[in-house]
């Protein structure tokens, strides 16, 4: 990461929370809505969001998205479609 790419960081929601919350070892549904909810607070979630998609971030919580979250959103539509037979 650079400096100048994640200097919305400090203005995360996120920054006054455990860690924990957004990198657990096992995560649970209600761990992510716990996460998910501060993000939805945050003043720099679609900053956190980009960074995650941009970077290929996958673990934790980023954005308000889940690493899945992030997967298919960086796939095209056309290639989640299973094959025509």
């Amino acid at each position: 990461m650079q400096p100048e790419e994640i200097g919305w960081l400090r203005r995360g929601a996120c920054r006054s929370s455990d860690p924990d919350l957004f990198f657990p070892l096992a995560p649970t549904p209600l761990q992510v809505t716990r996460a998910k909810a501060v993000c939805a607070g945050c003043q720099v979630i679609q900053e956190c969001r980009s960074y995650a998609l941009r970077a290929g971030e996958s673990d934790g919580i980023w954005g308000g998205l889940t690493p899945e979250e992030r997967r298919r959103a960086r796939s095209p539509e056309t290639y989640r479609r299973p094959a025509a037979s």
